[in-house]
C-alpha cells in the first residue's frame, strides 16, 4: 500500500496545536507530523514533507528576538513558494506567507477581533481549488491584533471582514493564507487568558456560548476546505 502524504505542521505556541484542522486532513488521507517549535524542537533546515502548515501564536512574522525559531520557519515557507509544496498558513502563518511573499504586516492594526466573526466570502474564491463552494459569509474563530496590511504582489484576495480586510489569500496556485482560526473548536476560547480578556473588555462567557451556537455552520465550510486542500496535497507536484 502507498505511504500516506504527509504535510509538516509548525506549532508557535503551546496551545495552539492543528487541532480539527489536522483531524479532517488525517480523514481525507493526509497524515500530519507536528513541530512544536515554542519548546526548542529543531525545525528541519529542508521541506522533505508533501505540505506545510504554519499554525498560530502570538507573535508577528519576524518577531525573531522573542521566537527565535521563526528564521527556520520562514525559511520553510520561502522552500514551500520556490518548489509550489502545497501551503495553509493560519493566523501567524498566514502573515508570514503574506510577509515572505512580499506583503505587509503591522502589530496591533487597526480593529481586533475576537470570538466567533463573520468571514466574507469574495468573488474571486469561487475559482479557488480551496474555498470554491463556501457559502457568502462563514463564521470562523479570530483572536488577534495584528493584521496583514497589504497583501504580496500577485494575490488573490479570498475572503474579508469590515474589521481586518485580508481574511484569507493565495499566492500562486499552492499557497494560501487565513487570518482567522479554522482548527478551532469553542472550546478554545474557554483557555484564553481571563486577565487579559478583561483588560480588553472581552466576556469569554459571551464569546464561548456564540461560538458554538455558529459551530455547525464553520464546521461545515472549513472541514470541506480542509479536504480541499488534503486533495491539493495528494495530488502532488503540479
Amino acid at each position: 500500500m502507498p505511504e500516506k502524504p504527509r504535510v509538516l505542521a509548525v506549532q508557535n505556541e503551546a496551545g495552539g496545536g492543528p487541532g480539527r484542522f489536522g483531524e479532517w486532513l488525517a480523514a481525507a488521507g493526509v497524515a500530519v507530523d507536528v513541530a512544536t517549535a515554542f519548546d526548542g524542537s529543531a525545525l528541519p533546515p529542508r521541506l522533505e514533507h508533501d505540505g506545510l502548515i504554519v499554525l498560530g501564536g502570538g507573535y508577528l512574522p519576524d518577531d525573531d528576538g522573542r521566537a527565535p525559531w521563526l528564521p527556520a520557519a520562514r525559511a520553510l515557507v520561502e522552500q514551500a513558494l520556490a518548489r509550489s509544496v502545497p501551503f495553509f498558513g493560519i493566523c501567524l502563518g498566514g502573515q508570514m506567507l503574506a510577509s515572505v511573499g512580499g506583503g505587509k504586516v503591522r502589530g496591533d492594526a487597526g480593529a481586533p477581533e475576537h470570538g466567533s466573526t463573520s468571514i466574507t466570502v469574495r468573488a474571486e474564491a469561487a475559482d479557488d481549488v480551496v474555498f470554491c463552494g463556501l457559502p457568502a459569509a462563514v463564521p470562523a474563530i479570530e483572536n488577534h491584533i495584528d493584521a496583514i496590511t497589504a497583501l504580496p504582489p500577485g494575490a488573490v484576495w479570498l475572503a474579508e471582514t469590515g474589521r481586518c480586510p485580508y481574511q484569507a489569500f493565495r499566492l500562486g496556485d499552492r499557497a494560501w493564507g487565513v487570518q482567522f482560526h479554522p482548527e478551532a473548536r469553542p472550546e478554545r476560547i474557554r483557555e484564553w487568558d481571563v486577565e487579559n480578556a478583561r483588560r480588553r473588555g472581552l466576556d469569554l462567557d459571551r464569546l464561548y456560548a456564540a461560538a458554538v451556537i455558529d459551530d455547525p455552520l464553520a464546521r461545515a465550510a472549513w472541514g470541506d476546505v480542509a479536504a480541499r486542500f488534503a486533495a491539493v496535497v495528494k495530488g502532488g507536484r503540479p
